[in-house]
């Protein structure tokens, strides 16, 4: 084979390789949007960019596909984007609107069997007593998912063909794990990260943080805390979650914010 034939499949291959696409399964708060019962305008808005499930991600590369985080939306949320196989799912932090879909993998275990779960020591802990029917090995009901445990520690670690590093980050007193996938990182319930972690940032080029409301808040960024996070990380683009309907309309808010930040809505896809 010619020589310089070779080396140009080879670069196309390896472009193809790290192509990596990332869907907004949901980007609200605790309650998400509309929160029941609220008369509050933006819980009234018909802009579909207004109404938010509980945050989540899903990311996908080569043939690999993952979930960060599974709160109580997660069944509609694949339902939303036909997803039909995941390799896992990485836990961020053990809130409730994060963890409390875990019953609903249900249809990925009986179809691909033990679903891998990533998190920290201590959520694994936290897991294990709230769900212990699917971690514990006795007495197991038929019907019980199944899962395999991988305790994180912030390290690099690997899933599938890359390699993550974790971004230890504080969410008032709680530790939180955001998360750098190569060129992307996706960091929520951010309030403080000290200088070292910030480093691992650097150069990534594309950034999705939280960005509660306007007001400030005891354990979130608020808007203006997440817009001079990003100034200082630098991204190419950034996108805003984790929103609640305190932030305001998205297309009122949108027009308002630096050509590169964007505000994330359910179901966006991107392509890095």
């Amino acid at each position: 084979m010619n020589y310089f034939l070779s080396k140009k499949i080879i670069i196309t291959f390896a472009v193809i390789q790290y192509r990596m696409e990332v869907i907004f399964l949901g980007t609200g708060t605790s309650q998400g949007i509309p929160i029941i019962g609220s008369d509050h305008p933006v819980c009234l808005s018909k802009d579909p960019r207004d109404k938010r499930l509980r945050v989540s991600v899903l990311i996908s590369w080569d043939d690999y596909t993952y979930v960060i985080d599974c709160g109580p939306d997660f069944r509609q949320q694949m339902l939303n984007n036909n997803v039909r196989k995941i390799d896992g799912i990485i836990f961020t932090h053990e809130h409730a609107d994060h963890t409390m879909g875990m019953d609903d993998i249900r249809p990925f275990f009986f179809r691909q069997g033990d679903i891998p779960v990533y998190a920290h020591k201590r959520v694994l802990n936290v897991l294990r007593n709230r769900f212990n029917y699917i971690f514990s090995s006795e007495n197991k009901y038929p019907g019980a998912p199944s899962v395999i445990e991988n305790e994180l520690t912030n390290q690099p670690f690997t899933l599938g063909s890359l390699d993550v590093i974790p971004i230890d980050t504080m969410h008032n007193r709680l530790q939180v794990f955001g998360f750098r996938f190569k060129n992307f990182a996706y960091l929520t319930d951010v309030k403080t990260i000290e200088d070292e972690e910030i480093e691992k940032l650097k150069g990534v080029k594309v950034l999705v943080i939280n960005a509660l409301r306007i007001e400030p808040h005891h354990s979130h960024f608020n808007l203006e805390e997440a817009l001079q996070f990003i100034v200082k990380i630098q991204p190419e683009r950034a996108y805003l979650t984790h929103i609640s309907h305190m932030l305001g309309f998205h297309e009122e808010v949108q027009q308002q914010l630096p050509k590169n930040v964007f505000i994330a809505y359910d179901n966006l896809k991107i392509i890095i």
